[in-house]
């Protein structure tokens, strides 16, 4: 190789990494052909292009600032070097230590984010967009430039001047069909991981697989509460930063309703959460966060409680489906105290300002297949205690607060210490058509952290066989991809299809909305 041709070579890997490797493909094949002066001229002219925006990012790239009354900032350097010496840094802090705004920040600070964005996931649409928000005010820039946010609906991303790109982990998911080795990105942070949802379980084992094709690419996996050794030991021992997160201490009364059976008489929930908010409200000023299992309780409660209090007391609920005008109002502290009725998604994924107490009734809608009905279902159950202690947490990060539990201590010591997988609760024939759209590869080789039983795969093939998804060889099918668009349980789903099919669509959705 002469000189020319060496620093051609040099020279490409310093270009987009969305450019790379179709320039070293290119490269490869001119020198195969031994192509003439002309073909290189116009591949150098390529190459220069990419490598001159690659420039001009570096150049524009933002400076951030960063607040020292932030745990994870205390840490920073530390944060930063094990970002720089590792490929996979994973990072548990409790919430309030401050890591999903700032540790975009830190990789921006290390000089990622130039040949390609730092992506930056969240569980839920509300959460990415609040949080790219957030990211933009503190680096002084409109949302869409420096930094952006996909969500299913919404693309808010600058191709040519966002650093920062905020997304769920769907999107991400998804966007690997067209980008298999993800090459749009240098840095991918996962946030959230605890959750462990379809999604997450789905990104964590396809990283997994990449990383050794691209030793370029810096992971970090974060979490409120984590089993952080289960994780380190997915990622080959990756190494584990641990970050203190509340700032204040939250005083924990358990309040127990006389029983905790829904069928009971003596269960009346709205009655106990109005009752506690009245304690609350005797404790001093300060919001009020309640954390409810879905729009109805919501809506129930918040009922209950514009019966009960004055008027200057605002009660906004906040929940997924809202709109974002709606959302956004949680978010602007006024003088009147303020009720908040969410749903989970406060539990972990936002951060509702003014917090001082909060009331937890110790439940939620969690999502579980039963193998013997062979149906789908959201049933309330009781949250878990990592679960509780993150609602708690929720109201230590202004001042001192207080959280009433509506159930006792010893229900809490019985509970479970981590909310189960959702791979290990869902019907798998759901992820089998997922992972054969998303070409993940077989589900029994697919490296899932808790990788779910053989009978449990085998049943979903066979479902899937009967619906016609998949074929004798295990193979996806036209009906099968059509049904992998739909958000529902296969089942409903092949229903839906038929009924378009025999002109009853509009009688089968009826039937489907009820089933699901």
């Amino acid at each position: 190789m002469n000189n020319a041709e060496q620093n051609l070579t040099q020279l490409i890997q310093s270009s987009m990494l969305s450019d790379r490797y179709r320039l070293q493909r290119q490269w490869q094949q001119l020198r195969k052909n031994k192509a003439d002066a002309e073909k290189i001229s116009a591949f150098t002219q390529r190459v220069l292009r990419s490598v001159e925006r690659a420039q001009q990012r570096l150049n524009q790239i933002p400076k951030p600032d960063f607040s020292a009354d932030l745990p994870v900032i205390e840490r920073r350097h530390e944060v930063a070097k094990a970002i720089e010496e590792n490929q996979v840094i994973i990072l548990c802090g409790e919430t309030g230590s401050g890591k999903t705004t700032q540790l975009p920040k830190i990789c921006l600070d290390l000089g990622r984010g130039v040949t390609g964005m730092i992506g930056h996931t969240q569980p839920r649409r509300i959460a990415a967009r609040t949080v790219a928000t957030r990211i933009a005010e503190e680096l002084g820039s409109e949302i869409g430039q420096t930094v952006g946010y996909k969500v299913r609906f919404h693309d808010q991303v600058n191709a040519e001047n966002s650093y920062i790109k905020l997304m769920t982990d769907g999107i991400l998911l998804a966007e690997t069909q067209n980008d298999r080795f993800l090459n749009q990105y240098d840095t991918l942070i996962i946030d959230e991981a605890h959750e462990r949802s379809l999604n997450i379980d789905f990104l964590l084992g396809y990283i997994k697989q990449l990383l050794p094709k691209r030793p370029d690419l810096k992971v970090i996996i974060t979490s409120a509460t984590i089993d952080t050794e289960r994780f380190s030991k997915h990622f080959e021992h990756a190494p584990v930063i641990e970050v203190s997160g509340r700032t204040y201490p939250v005083e924990i009364r358990y309040r127990p309703l006389l029983t905790t059976d829904e069928d009971s008489p003596d269960y009346d929930m709205v009655s106990g959460i109005v009752a506690a908010v009245d304690e609350l409200c005797r404790e001093g000023p300060g919001d009020v966060l309640i954390f409810l299992a879905g729009e109805r309780d919501i809506r129930d409660v918040s009922e209950a409680l514009r019966k009960h209090h004055p008027p200057q007391t605002e009660i906004l609920p906040l929940f997924a489906r809202q709109s974002a005008a709606e959302q956004n109002r949680v978010f602007k502290t006024g003088g009147q105290r303020r009720i908040i009725l969410s749903t989970n998604v406060a539990e972990t994924s936002l951060t509702v300002p003014g917090i001082r107490y909060v009331v937890d009734p110790g439940n939620a809608r969690i999502s579980r297949y039963s193998v013997r009905n062979k149906v789908q279902r959201l049933p309330i159950e009781k949250i878990s205690q990592s679960s509780a202690n993150q609602r708690s947490g929720r109201c230590g990060r202004v001042a001192a607060g207080v959280c009433i539990r509506l159930y006792d201590e010893e229900d809490f010591n019985n509970r479970p210490a981590f909310t189960d997988p959702e791979v290990l609760r869902t019907n798998l024939a759901s992820v089998i058509l997922q992972m054969s759209a998303l070409k993940l590869g077989n589900p029994a080789k697919f490296p899932f952290i808790n990788p779910p039983p053989q009978k449990m795969i085998n049943d979903g093939y066979r479902l899937l066989d009967e619906l016609g998804a998949v074929d004798k060889q295990r193979r996806i099918t036209d009906i099968g991809r059509q049904l992998s668009k739909l958000p529902i349980d296969p089942k409903i789903a092949r229903m839906l299809l038929a009924g378009a099919e025999q002109n009853s669509l509009t009688e089968v959705l009826i039937i489907a909305s009820a089933l699901s």
